[in-house]
């Protein structure tokens, strides 16, 4: 069968992989859909990201639904044709983080489509998959391009978690990638009373604006947009810092007021921090690592059509022209959330 490995910077092509037979817990998958993620635009554009580098071809991949075709011995709840979101969140279930209730910082994490342990991980975009029945959630109600953004909303949801109670609370998202307009979403659906948002592409904005955003602001030709929240010793009480960038950052920090909480979420390698200003206004920084327990709920607040992640989806591509694709990701002034589309 057919996979897209990442063989170094904008070297992408397709290989041959091989597929085994279910064994017992598991089920196989063929593939529907398959969203490009930052980290899949990293591995295109860079050849990885920060310290983690591509050593070996790696099939790319993490943000995937399918249909059941094959099922193990011992698996229940899943039968032949059932569209399901696949997690590519594997922890070993032994380790010492795992017993502490910490899944998503497994020592021996198997996460799709992963540079970081060698040999890599490899990942979903792939014709078809064999999975653990304990990565399937069942989709039921949802089309494969919905259920194929539970990854992406499951790591918001962790995000959310990280910044605690935000009912009532201000809330200030940098970044109006996939990620931070999720982070919108999700942060209206918590009851955040206000919404600032921004970023440096007008298009993005707008996206955030009809996600829910109350505010947005252009920081590339607003530079000072964010003054005004800055009054006293700041006014806003969390943010959500989706882009990874240190200018987005260090700039958010005066308008977080004392004692409120900052959660890094964007990824994209070390930063600079201006340790004294979180200091002295005794700022919580948390960073958010991805997920694990949150996949299943990020399902079942779109099978309630709590939160509709179809205005993200602006284009799909067939598998064969991932190149095209791939380009597009790129291409903030014309796309938000690209799919691959399998079989």
């Amino acid at each position: 069968m057919k996979a897209l490995y990442a063989h170094g910077p904008r070297d992408l092509q397709l290989g041959s992989c091989d597929i085994d037979d279910p064994q017992a817990g598991e089920v196989r998958i063929k593939m529907a859909r398959g969203g490009i993620c930052g980290s899949d635009l990293h591995y295109f554009l860079h050849g990885g990201f920060g310290t983690v580098r591509l050593r070996e071809p790696m099939v790319l991949g993490h943000e995937v639904s399918g249909h059941v075709t094959a099922i193990g011995e011992g698996v229940d709840g899943l039968a032949v044709g059932d569209l399901v979101a696949v997690s590519p969140s594997r922890p070993c279930g032994a380790c010492e983080e795992c017993a502490r209730g910490n899944a998503n910082h497994c020592a021996n994490m198997r996460f799709y489509g992963s540079a970081m342990p060698f040999p890599h991980i490899q990942g979903a975009f792939r014709e078809e998959i064999v999975a653990m029945q304990s990565q399937c959630v069942k989709a039921e109600g949802l089309t494969p391009a919905e259920a194929a953004t539970a990854e992406p909303l499951a790591v918001v949801l962790h995000a959310l978690h990280q910044a605690g109670d935000l009912l009532g609370k201000r809330v200030l998202v940098t970044g109006c990638g996939p990620i931070g307009l999720l982070t919108i979403l999700a942060a209206r659906r918590a009851g955040a009373a206000d919404i600032i948002a921004t970023d440096i592409s007008d298009r993005g904005l707008e996206f955030a604006r009809n996600a829910g955003a109350n505010v947005t602001v252009n920081t590339m030709t607003h530079a000072d947009g964010l003054a005004v929240y800055g009054a006293g010793k700041g006014t806003l009480d969390v943010l959500f810092e989706c882009s990874g960038a240190q200018v987005a950052l260090a700039g958010a920090i005066p308008a977080i007021r004392p004692k409120g909480v900052i959660v890094q979420v964007g990824m994209s390698g070390d930063m600079t921090l201006p340790m004294q200003q979180i200091t002295v206004k005794e700022l919580a920084l948390k960073g958010s690592f991805r997920f694990h327990p949150e996949f299943a709920t990020a399902i079942s607040l779109m099978q309630q059509k709590l939160i509709d992640v179809t205005p993200l989806i602006t284009h799909s591509f067939p598998l064969e022209q991932f190149q095209e694709a791939f380009d597009t990701a790129t291409d903030r002034e014309k796309a938000m959330k690209v799919q691959l589309v399998f079989g």
